[in-house]
């Protein structure tokens, strides 16, 4: 792989992450809902369910998972389901101040580094939708005429990190924000709004055709 190829993929992969998707919309929850530090198991969730993605494409079953109606179909259903059930989760989310939350000990997510990295790699692991694009994308920055494995790990480990900084960022960034938020009916309208837009997100999945 020549330093051109890597570093047009380094850039494909910016752009992907930085896109407002599902990942990002777990990553500013969490963050608003655990703060940084314990806000960052569900990013890193998020890359574990990432580098099995891109086992599954470099081992070459990625493929046969999208030509298989019935795999998509149920993959892509239990992905909308489960973030129309973040969603509801979030709108229903007591608009409770951020010192207030970080001492609760129970959510939706058990609030443990466990139930919180469950929560990011279930996030990432049914979206058929980066599956197809990582399908579609990664081949093409493959030469085939070297020795493969090296070069997707060379890819998996540029996307996990370029992905690891940016969700990071989201995450820290509404963390910082809801320390700001006070008054509970701002904090009811932003739980409100990230909740709309989980749904939102769940209902453009279930739409989503290969």
């Amino acid at each position: 792989m020549s330093l051109g190829t890597w570093f047009a993929f380094l850039i494909a992969s910016i752009i992907l992450c930085v896109s407002p998707g599902p990942g990002a919309l777990a990553s500013i929850s969490s963050g608003m809902r655990h703060g940084w530090r314990r806000g960052m198991w569900n990013v890193i969730g998020m890359q574990a369910a990432t580098l099995f993605n891109l086992t599954i494409i470099a081992l070459g079953l990625g493929a046969i998972l999208v030509a298989s109606a019935t795999a998509f179909e149920i993959l892509k259903w239990c992905g909308a389901l489960y973030l129309v059930w973040l969603g509801i989760a979030k709108w229903r989310e007591p608009p409770l101040p951020f010192d207030a939350q970080a001492a609760a000990k129970a959510d939706r997510s058990g609030g443990t580094a466990r139930g919180i990295f469950r929560q990011g790699f279930f996030v990432n692991l049914t979206n058929p939708k980066g599956l197809v694009f990582l399908l579609a994308v990664l081949p093409q920055f493959i030469d085939t005429h070297q020795a493969q494995a090296m070069q997707y790990a060379i890819l998996a480990a540029t996307l996990v990190c370029v992905d690891l900084v940016v969700m990071g960022c989201y995450t820290g960034l509404a963390a910082k924000v809801l320390r700001l938020l006070k008054d509970p009916r701002h904090i009811r309208f932003t739980n409100r709004f990230l909740g709309s837009l989980f749904v939102g997100a769940g209902a453009a999945l279930a739409a989503f055709r290969r």
